[in-house]
């Protein structure tokens, strides 16, 4: 038994789920007389919901299918081999299951070898191998290619991403000392590191291409055939490949250090997968590549030993697994049809929402207002939308038309809801003024419609308390921009029944957004936990420490923005009324900052300026701050509002607000984009002991976002 089967097999006790991809070969001759070809096909057995990956015994599997194609090779059988995979995919990376399992390093470390070991032979051959990228394709996906001669691409392929970085994690099977090599030190930097923190942005087939990681592009119609005959032509001379000549010198220094200045504007340091993949990238100008390999399975096994995978891999969890079984939500057998939606309002944000279920639900929708002008505004907004998407391609001229002409306004909500199922308010956030608009809707709409309410921060119980049918309204909090950020908030008030529950929760998945079960409690989740979090850095302010230090002390968090720069996006007038609300609720730990006060009343939009491109205090602004002085180090800033947090989520679960620990921290991630590679927030606080010292207990089991004991 070879040194990589032993490795395997050893790796394989520990992943005894693996979904196994297997590797079959077959043989063909190519078009124009070029020979016998050996292809190797990719396939676990299951359509393309779920995607091939490489385990343990996946990897042993292509291990056995490399050592035939070897032999054919070496005995003059074949001219070449191919790697492909099943319909619609290629191979989205390393099985990460197992990786959750892992408890020492000597196992981390087989992980990244047996990878290594297995993806590099493919560029030992004694013919030439091609990859061709039919379907998505993603991490180890991406490098089992990259060890290849030659590469094709899909236009039709959707997805292809080196993502680990995003998930805590560096490229660890070739990509980050293979990728610079091939195109160059600065694309490969945007690929691994700048995509990757973007949110995992993927790349489409076409610029793939263009990034020279491809050296072919076909149609997705027939891309095997147009490839194979591709093959052929390389390998009869025909055509000849030129890749571009690599910049070694200042170039590739400048590119890692663009890399850094991207690393950390994104996460200021407080992640370490980033910075060790730009160490192996910096160090790949060399073009040693064994030495690449070596660092990277160093690399890999730190980072699976360290608890930022173990967050990320959480976060992933629970975006991919969770957010699809929402915990608490009723059967959707429930569920009522909706065919036609009513939307109260015509400004921005209702104007929005009216975009969203014109574009996800496709049925009728009608906006009222308090009059025809603001009306024409609303749906002539949303038809300006649909231009926009015409205009790139989203869309063809039919849907198009379509879409606007399911998309009406009136002024009479008789005529406009007579026959609505859903209907969903984005009035004034003011309670007697959403009252007043329910009662109005529920004498005019069908006795089955779900009123839908979009408050950010207002009793659903009692917004419906003076209905004749309390039980069918429900809380359908979305978060600005509608179209980017996933959550949605559904409360659950007092007298909300399951059918109408269950209504919402069907809708939503309908609208593809994840959903989660809220308490009718103020401010729901993240306007909670957020309020709590910029009113104890406003109070630190308030009683004397600079703003530029109160800032500065949660850089570490990692977060998308600065608590000030979160309320300009916000707006400080909504920032205020929410303090005020909450304020009502808890007045022992909600603040309203006086300061903030005095911003709002002098119109301003937020506390800086940016007349040098950065931010800068507004000297208007610092002329009207009124500070104590007690002046606080970035440290002691940091303690303060961390525990605020701490307290606060220990409370809202004790009050049951959500089901779980989990459910924060998926509000966290895809309502407030708090990073990945925290775990969303409470495996930050167990990591760095607040909430022991907080609430005297961990939010989260050992072992569950940290590496097992």
């Amino acid at each position: 038994m070879s040194n990589v089967a032993e490795l395997l097999k050893g790796a394989a006790e520990l992943f005894p789920d693996e979904v196994v991809t297997e590797a079959h070969v077959r043989h063909f001759d190519l078009p124009l007389g070029a020979g016998r070809f050996a292809l190797i096909t990719l396939d676990n057995g299951f359509d393309h919901t779920k995607p091939n990956t490489f385990g343990p015994q996946s990897l042993a599997k292509l291990d056995v299918a490399i050592d035939q194609v070897e032999r054919e090779a070496a005995a003059g059988e074949i001219v070449g081999v191919g790697i492909t995979g099943k319909p619609f995919i290629f191979a989205v990376g390393a099985d990460l299951k197992g990786v959750e399992a892992l408890k020492d390093r000597e196992h981390a470390v087989a992980i990244g070898k047996g990878g290594h070991d297995v993806f590099k032979r493919l560029g030992t051959l004694a013919v030439p191998t091609f990859a061709y990228y039919n379907g998505a394709a993603m991490g180890g996906g991406v490098e089992v290619g990259l060890h290849c001669r030659y590469r094709t691409v899909s236009a039709a392929l959707p997805a292809f991403s080196l993502p680990e970085v995003f998930l805590g994690l560096v490229p660890g099977w070739g990509g980050c000392t293979l990728l610079p090599n091939l195109i160059g030190a600065d694309k490969a930097v945007s690929v691994i590191i700048e995509n990757s923190l973007s949110q995992n942005r993927q790349l489409k087939g076409k610029q793939v291409f263009e990034l020279g990681i491809a050296d072919a592009l076909f149609e997705g119609a027939d891309f095997l055939e147009q490839s194979l005959v591709w093959t052929a032509a390389v390998l009869k001379g025909e055509i000849v490949v030129d890749r571009p000549e690599i910049d070694r010198g200042e170039g590739w220094d400048q590119a890692v250090a663009r890399g850094r200045f991207v690393a950390d504007s994104k996460v200021h340091g407080a992640a370490p997968a980033a910075y060790r993949a730009l160490e192996i990238i910096a160090n790949a100008k060399d073009g040693d590549l064994q030495a690449g390999y070596d660092a990277e399975d160093e690399a890999l096994a730190d980072l699976i030993m360290g608890d930022e995978l173990r967050s990320g891999l959480y976060a992933f969890n629970l975006v991919q697994k969770r957010a699809k079984r929402p915990a608490g939500a009723p059967d959707k057998s429930l569920a009522r049809p909706v065919t036609k939606v009513g939307v109260v309002g015509a400004g921005l944000m209702a104007s929005q929402l009216a975009l969203l279920f014109l574009r996800r639900l496709e049925v009728p929708v009608v906006l009222t207002d308090i009059d025809q002008a603001r009306i024409d505004k609303g749906v002539g907004y949303v038809h300006s939308e649909i231009d926009k998407l015409l205009g790139k391609g989203r869309v063809n001229q039919d849907k198009a038309n379509r879409l606007k002409a399911l998309v009406t306004g009136v002024l009479d909500k008789a005529e406009g809801f007579s026959d609505a199922d859903f209907v969903i308010e984005a009035v004034f956030e003011e309670m007697g003024v959403k009252q007043q608009v329910f009662a109005e809707v529920e004498a005019v709409a069908p006795a089955h419609a779900i009123l839908a309410t979009n408050t950010s921060s207002l009793s659903i119980s009692e917004m419906a308390s003076k209905l004749k049918n309390p039980e069918r309204v429900v809380g359908f909090h979305f978060f600005n921009p509608v179209a980017v950020l996933p959550l949605l908030e559904i409360v659950r008030g007092e007298q909300t029944d399951d059918a109408s529950l269950a209504t919402a929760f069907a809708v939503a998945r309908k609208l593809r957004k994840t959903a989660v079960l809220v308490k009718d409690a103020p401010a729901f989740v993240v306007n909670r936990i957020l309020t709590r979090f910029m009113g104890e850095v406003q109070n630190v302010i308030d009683e004397g420490t600079p703003v530029a230090v109160a800032e500065k002390a949660v850089e570490p968090l990692g977060l998308p923005m600065s608590p000030l720069v979160l309320l300009e996006l916000v707006g400080p007038a909504i920032g205020l009324h929410v303090s005020e609300t909450l304020h009502r609720a808890f007045p022992d730990r909600f603040t309203v900052s006086a300061n903030l006060k005095r911003v709002v009343e002098a119109g301003k939009r937020g506390f800086y300026v940016y007349d040098s491109g950065k931010p800068e205090l507004d000297p208007e602004v610092a002329a009207l701050l009124q500070q104590g002085d007690t002046v606080l180090s970035e440290e002691q800033v940091r303690e303060r509002v961390l525990g605020a947090v701490a307290q606060e989520i220990g409370l809202m679960l004790d009050e049951g607000v959500v089901a779980e620990a989990q459910d924060i921290d998926l509000c966290l991630i895809t309502g407030a984009g708090w990073p990945f590679h925290l775990g969303g927030i409470t495996p930050y606080l167990d990591r760095e002991g607040v909430s022991g010292r907080v609430n005297g207990k961990r939010f989260l089991a050992p072992g569950v976002a940290s590496v097992p004991a």
